[in-house]
């Protein structure tokens, strides 16, 4: 059977406005396709078109060019809502039995979707009906579910509504966060289930079981400007917002007239410990900085703790240390290092062509570069 793996990504980060988040979604994806596609090449499946939308040398492409399969790097399907006439008849030329969708973001036009012998199937991070949309994994931790999972679904004409081919469910931890619960399970599980997904297809045994509309729901992506913490809510509430954007978008609030990001969100089992007040906007009661890391107090009266701050600027903090983050040392750099230093400016200018100079506080990151670069 020969395979087409479509991957797709649209939300670049003009969308996005988030770099951080924009680049944790470039090297999750990045990674989860390119293991995928290299779990179907080690099954012997002909995998011959490999197709990712939008962005440059990343590892997918690296790999499928390095097997000699054919790469297309379309920018879009469509224009006004019309395939791409020279889009669509590269795609059909290589004759596509199966298109397998690990990642897509945007909508694939039907003719596309249609096209191949045995269809198109999609992996999606959720247990569907529920959590269609593009931040499932975020939504389930937010809404405090206790199973997490994914589901291999048959493409048709709706948002994460097709038959479903196969799902796969785990317990999700008290602490679990997105990064965490992607990388124990959702990552290693899902490339199994897709390969299992294409070998059941290859069998003529795979099923097409309908969505049932009970129990559907629909959440709309989450960015920066809408993981704003709202404050007057439980402990366990805040908690799941907390760690439900952790890494991605980073559930902030206001401190001091600045944003700042939480992370390491747990819920506080014993008495709360002694700590100095910090004033947070829109809460009703000061955070404690304390010497494990920063209390949150919920409407309920009862309290969860975070370890880890990021401010505007970028700079990480151990939330214990909030009052001394002023505090600076200098470093040494030993000659060889200056020269190291020196060396890796020159680069990064060669990167960050946005930057008119490369300074010892420039964020690599922040200014532009993404996941791939630092290969480069």
């Amino acid at each position: 059977m020969f395979i087409a793996a479509l991957s797709t990504i649209a939300k670049l980060w003009k969308e996005l406005r988030c770099p951080s988040a924009d680049e944790w979604i470039k090297k999750m994806w990045s990674i989860y396709t390119m293991e995928y596609y290299s779990a179907i090449r080690k099954n012997n499946y002909p995998t011959f078109a490999a197709t990712w939308m939008g962005l440059e040398e990343i590892m997918l492409t690296l790999a499928a060019e390095k097997d000699g399969t054919p790469v297309f790097k379309f920018p879009r399907w469509r224009v006004k809502g019309k395939t791409i006439k020279e889009v669509a008849e590269a795609y059909k030329s290589v004759g596509a039995e199966l298109n397998v969708l690990p990642f897509c973001t945007q909508f694939i036009p039907m003719d596309i979707i249609d096209s191949p012998k045995h269809g198109s199937i999609i992996y999606h991070p959720s247990i569907l009906p529920r959590h269609r949309g593009a931040s499932a994994i975020n939504w389930t931790l937010i809404m405090g579910d206790k199973k997490a999972g994914f589901s291999v679904f048959w493409a048709d004409d709706g948002l994460d509504t097709g038959p479903i081919l196969l799902q796969r469910s785990c317990d999700i931890e008290p602490n679990d966060t997105v990064d965490a619960l992607y990388n124990r399970f959702l990552f290693p599980e899902g490339i199994k289930a897709m390969v299992e997904a294409v070998q059941l297809i290859a069998d003529g045994k795979a099923p097409r079981i309908p969505q049932r509309e009970e129990g559907a729901t629909y959440e709309g992506i989450q960015k920066k400007e809408s993981a704003e913490i709202s404050w007057d809510q439980s402990a366990e509430v805040l908690h799941n917002w907390i760690r439900g954007h952790d890494k991605v978008p980073g559930a902030w609030t206001e401190i001091n007239g600045q944003m700042v990001t939480f992370y390491g969100s747990s819920l506080l089992k014993s008495s709360v410990p002694p700590g100095e007040p910090l004033e947070i906007k829109g809460a009703k009661k000061p955070g404690l900085v304390t010497k494990n890391g920063l209390v949150l107090f919920g409407n309920d009266g009862k309290a969860l703790m975070v370890r880890n701050l990021q401010f505007e600027d970028g700079r990480m903090i151990p939330a214990s240390q909030y009052f001394s983050a002023g505090e600076t040392s200098v470093v040494e750099l030993t000659a060889e290092e200056v020269k190291v230093a020196e060396t890796i400016k020159v680069i990064w200018a060669g990167i960050l062509s946005n930057v008119p100079v490369i300074e010892d506080s420039t964020d690599f990151f922040k200014s532009g570069a993404s996941s791939m670069d630092v290969v480069r």
